[in-house]
């Protein structure tokens, strides 16, 4: 028999013509038996409500008589987002419901974009559904006498876990979650007689996820070890979302570009997608790319004027929420975006999307393709547009995935000690802490479950007395200890930290505002720094002269010039998932054999038939090897296709093994196929191959000697020192130059590394980067798959289409040139063709056939 909350939801969707779904009526029933746990949903499949309204039918099942007139309930939930921009679109449906129901809420967001008057208000009252970010929630958590606040919480609901998952932001809500959890437990065992307090049970945790490759885990590091089995539930859709996935062929992929282009040659028939399509967007996958391709679109076709925008996280808020709205409104054909717009943002008039590029993940392909037909029941319709020609093999390998079900896993970050600093000292801002009790609830988190009590007491120390090597300086001494209760007293220290809580780190941002006013948004401080008076730059879809430069803004006017530089930020390329390698080699094994069919392939025919002519396709078992001379030397290259970031640290170990047997120095290019061996001499290969050359014996202390790890962990440290408040990056329109903080952090390395060598920051700086940077697990799986197989050696007499993107890449090696990028991949194309002309000629009588120097 339905509850009267489920009655009236019930009847809520009879009025709106709609019918629940199964999974809504699964999560319904697992809310109100009490459980937590995790939604697996896809987007635009009404997950919102599957979690709201089971919220809003307990409420009515406690209160039937009053839930229409009863007000002042205290925050009940908590709804944590990773963007600030999904928090619009969640609140309004929220709110509707409320309305419909006639329930007197009001939804409110606490976010970095709420005006100070509201966040003001909201610590005077707050209501009871609260939309927020992690960083938000840790800034709760720091205001003095912050458990009030807290005191009637029912439910707190994650969204869009499988972002925040494998993050430090992740990380930042699992002990945000500890701390709520444990509040929830004090409150139960409170007898209060305010009329504020709702009587309820345990708190309960909730997750949306998108489908990943490990949703047990994401489950498991969501809920903590310390909640009961028989009260967890995983709640899947099981909704298969249709998604039409079309690759954009050149018409010529012999003569299309090879590498060190983005797809602008492709732009006439994404124009063309475009003109078809009621509403379209297009995905870049960097910010730099996006405002290209905008300017590329204004540039041809200026009657996109007024009715095309752009949108990504650099631009101006007041901006961002201007394209989100006509987007809704219905009055843009055309947004150019980036992983902006990647999250569960419902645009109705979206019936199209274009990826440009590889996204080089099929999960995060498979969010930008649900941004069209955003509803249930939609058709999602997806173009993929190669920005060379081997991509299109990608465009066919994601393909495949989202037949087999194959998703990318989110491993989890565990023992992330600057997080755990930074969220000490956020509880001593506010009430304090006593160290037994703090140790208790964060081990129940899955990112600290393995934490031991020494190095637990090691960070206690740091906090209030700079450990073993901060003690004689001040700033560092930021926490005191007072009858068991460790607090900070200090408000400079209190405004400081709260003004630092956060784990995103990237360059120091320097806003753009106009002459007369007006921001536009904000770019790194090392485009700007590099800028003069009178320089043209192209900004937020606009032609922009440089001004001057004030108090860490950079002033600018319109411009006329067509032509100007484009910012670029920071972490722009993205590596090739292991999922996404897997189908990739598998799709080249059926290209080797001949079964593949697929358009994409068919339209690669001519180039696959120059490399297997060459030099050789390789299968499923078998590991290719080029090799060739030029001018520039002895060239060596290597296919794992296994992505870029574990073809940078093959690279260094196999230079360094092969160095062992040889003297030599190398130069190193890698892409997400393979990668490249340069040196003067020839190198030993064979005997290389002899020694062991893929073994994973002394792996760890290979990478060490063969890397500068010394250097890539001092990089880690940066981040790790700023997270963890070790360095300030100042206050706002006032930060820090990025050069001093640069400075500032790697003086820190080097003393703790002189003095204090098992410093537990160090290490995790050191860890970060056999992990994050190098990928090792990766590259260990990868080196146990290649000695398996069978070597192929090849060699050549100039580069194969294989090996041809990766000279591409070798062009960022040092060297002084004044030809732009494009001017010199088009002249090494041309080189190329005369090569493959010269030697298709038979000789002419008399004459021997030489090999040409590349």
């Amino acid at each position: 028999m339905n509850s009267p909350g489920q009655q009236r939801i019930r009847q809520w969707f009879s009025e709106k013509n709609w019918k629940q779904f199964a999974f809504q009526l699964e999560m319904e029933e697992a809310y109100l038996s009490g459980c937590s746990g995790l939604l697996n949903a896809p987007t635009g499949s009404g997950k919102t409500f599957a979690m709201f309204l089971p919220f809003l039918a307990e409420y009515i099942n406690t209160y039937p008589e009053t839930y229409k007139t009863r007000q002042d309930n205290g925050l009940m939930m908590l709804w944590i987002t990773p963007l600030r921009a999904l928090t619009n679109d969640i609140r309004k449906a929220m709110q509707e419901v409320c309305d419909d129901l006639q329930i007197p809420w009001k939804i409110a967001t606490r976010t970095g974009d709420t005006p100070a008057a509201e966040k003001q208000a909201l610590r005077k009252k707050l209501p009871e559904v609260l939309l927020t970010t992690p960083e938000s929630l840790h800034l709760m958590l720091a205001q003095k006498e912050y458990p009030k606040m807290f005191k009637n919480l029912q439910v707190v609901v994650t969204d869009e876990w499988h972002e925040l998952l494998g993050t430090k932001r992740g990380v930042q809500v699992e002990l945000g979650l500890s701390r709520l959890k444990a509040l929830s437990r004090k409150v139960s065992y409170e007898n209060t007689d305010s009329p504020l307090t709702i009587h309820h049970s345990p708190l309960k945790i909730w997750g949306i996820s998108a489908t990943i490759g490990n949703l047990e885990e994401a489950s498991q590091v969501l809920l903590g070890n310390d909640m009961p089995a028989g009260k967890i539930r995983m709640v899947r859709a099981n909704l298969e979302k249709k998604i039409l996935i079309e690759s954009v062929i050149p018409e010529n992929v012999e003569t299309y570009s090879w590498a060190g282009h983005i797809g602008l040659k492709l732009l006439p028939q994404v124009i063309d997608i475009v003109e078809r399509s009621k509403t379209t967007l297009i995905f870049t996958n960097t910010r730099s790319q996006s405002e290209i391709w905008y300017h590329a679109i204004l540039d041809k076709y200026p009657e996109y004027a007024g009715i095309m925008a752009m949108h990504h996280g650099s631009l101006d808020n007041e901006l961002r929420n201007w394209v989100e709205q006509a987007l809704h409104a219905e009055a843009l054909k055309l947004v150019v975006c980036t992983s902006s717009l990647d999250l569960g943002v419902d645009f109705r008039p979206v019936d199209t999307v274009v990826q440009i590029g590889s996204p080089k993940g099929v999960a995060r392909f498979m969010q930008r393709a649900g941004r069209s037909g955003h509803h249930p029941g939609a058709i999602s319709k997806a173009y993929f547009v190669p920005t060379h020609s081997l991509e299109l093999l990608e465009g066919a390998a994601l393909k495949q995935a989202l037949v087999n079900g194959v998703y990318e896993s989110r491993d989890p970050i565990l023992l992330a000690l600057d997080v755990l600093i930074q969220y000490m000292v956020t509880l001593a801002v506010s009430d304090g802490f006593t160290a037994n009790e703090l140790f208790n609830e964060v081990k129940t988190t899955f990112a600290f479950a393995d934490l031991k009590r020494s190095e637990f007491n090691e960070l206690l120390d740091f906090i209030t007395n700079g450990g073993k090597t901060l003690a004689q300086y001040d700033e560092f001494l930021k926490v005191e200890l007072e009858n068991g209760v460790y607090k900070v007293n200090s408000r400079r220290v209190a405004m400081r930290h709260r003004l630092s809580i956060g784990t995103i780190t990237s360059d120091v941002s320097i806003r753009v505002r106009w002459l007369s006013g007006g921001s536009l948004g904000s770019i790194e401080e090392s485009f700007i720094s590099r800028l003069k008076p009178g320089d043209n730059f192209w900004f937020a879809g606009r032609s922009l002269e440089f001004v001057r430069f004030k108090e860490m803004s950079a002033y600018v006017q319109k411009s006329t010039k067509k032509k100007g530089m484009i910012p670029s930020w920071m972490g722009g390329r993205m590596p090739l998932s292991s999922q996404l390698s897997a189908v990739l080699r598998d799709k080249l094994d059926e290209v080797a054999r001949g079964t593949e069919k697929g358009v994409e392939v068919e339209a690669l025919r001519p180039l696959f038939n120059i490399q297997a002519a060459e030099s050789h396709l390789p299968k499923r078992d078998e590991f290719l090897i080029e090799s060739f001379e030029s001018r520039e030397g002895h060239h060596l290259f290597f296919y794992p296709f296994e992505g870029r970031l574990v073809h940078e640290g093959m690279a260094s170990l196999f230079a360094y093994r092969i160095s062992r047997i040889k003297t030599a120095s190398f130069s190193i290019a890698m892409n997400d196929y393979g990668f490249e061996l340069l040196t003067d001499d020839e190198i030993l290969l064979q005997e290389a191959l002899n020694h062991d050359l893929f073994t994973i014996d002394n792996l760890l202390d290979d990478i060490q000697h063969s890397l500068n790890a010394n250097e890539m962990a001092r990089r880690r440290f940066r981040d790790i020192a700023h997270i963890g408040g070790l360095i300030f990056t100042g206050y706002p329109g006032q930060p820090v130059k990025s050069r001093h903080l640069q400075a500032s952090s790697s003086l820190l390395f080097d003393v703790f590394s002189e003095y204090e060598p098992n410093n537990l920051l160090v290490r995790q700086a050191y860890n970060e980067a056999l992990a994050f940077q190098l990928e090792e697990f990766r590259l260990r799986a990868a080196l146990q798959r290649i000695a398996k197989q069978k070597i192929i050696i090849k060699k050549t007499d100039k580069p194969t289409p294989f090996a041809f993107p990766i000279l591409v890449d070798s062009l960022g090696r040092e060297r002084f040139t004044t030809e732009s990028l494009e001017e010199r991949v088009a002249k090494m194309a041309k080189q190329y063709e005369k090569d493959t002309e010269w030697e298709s000629k038979p000789a002419p009588k008399g004459r021997v056939s030489k090999k040409r120097p590349f």
